[in-house]
C-alpha cells in the first residue's frame, strides 16, 4: 500500500518557512508542530532565505546607484 503524498499550496509553504525565519525556532520544532516533513520545511526555508538575500542585494545596489541629473 502506498501513501498518498500531501500537496501544499505556495501560501502554506511560505507561511511555514516564515514561522522558522521570523521566530528563530528550529525547523524541527515547526515541522513537528505542523506535522510535516522536516526536510521539506528546510528546503522551503532555504528557498525563502535565498529570495530574501537576493532582494536585500537588489535594494542595496539601488542605493549605490549614482543619482540621475535632471
Amino acid at each position: 500500500m502506498s501513501k498518498n503524498r500531501r500537496k501544499f499550496t505556495l501560501d502554506y509553504k511560505v507561511e511555514a518557512a516564515y514561522r522558522v525565519i521570523d521566530t528563530g525556532r528550529t525547523s524541527t520544532e515547526v515541522a513537528q508542530e505542523l506535522s510535516i516533513n522536516e526536510a521539506s520545511l528546510r528546503a522551503w526555508v532555504e528557498r525563502k532565505e535565498d529570495e530574501l538575500k537576493l532582494l536585500r542585494g537588489l535594494i542595496q545596489s539601488l542605493f549605490r546607484l549614482p543619482k540621475e541629473k535632471n
